[in-house]
């Protein structure tokens, strides 16, 4: 009798891995009307990862701005990219990041990697020329994105 309790208790925690696994990929999505994958969130989830979306464009637009002057303030520039690098992504609640598929997951970690990187990149003086290459791939990467995925509130 013990020997079936385990072998279904081994059976339930693979079945269990499984399934959350497949959510961990997949995330909660359902295929959109316009032919994008519709990641489905609540209100104040949406408006969360939204607001994240705004303040990664804004401080692309600083950065920009700041390129564009005679003498542009690295240090701002430097302070914009910092701002939503990493530790931004961090704040993200576990059951946000449940509900987004992998890729979706991947890009937008690689994009506040790619902002410390840029941050490094604004403190060693490199070229402006560099840092637009630097913003350039992140911005097709946003791009991209935002063809494959849109938010649908769940509620």
């Amino acid at each position: 009798m013990k020997s079936r309790w385990c072998i279904v208790a081994v059976v339930l925690w693979i079945l269990t891995i499984t399934v959350l696994g497949w959510f961990f990929i997949k995330g909660w999505t359902a295929e959109g009307s316009d032919g994008r994958t519709e990641i489905l969130l609540g209100a104040a989830e949406r408006d969360h990862i939204l607001a994240e979306m705004r303040l990664l464009l804004k401080a692309v637009d600083g950065i920009i701005r700041g390129l564009g002057e005679p003498q542009p303030d690295l240090k701002q520039m430097e302070a914009a990219a910092r701002e939503v690098g990493m530790h931004m992504a961090a704040d993200v609640e576990p059951a946000i990041m449940a509900k987004l598929p992998l890729p979706f997951k991947q890009m937008g970690m690689s994009i506040h990697k790619d902002m410390d990187a840029l941050a490094d990149a604004i403190a060693q003086h490199e070229t402006s020329q560099q840092i637009l290459k630097r913003l350039s791939s992140m911005t097709a990467r946003c791009t991209a994105c935002h063809e494959m995925y849109r938010f649908k509130a769940s509620e």
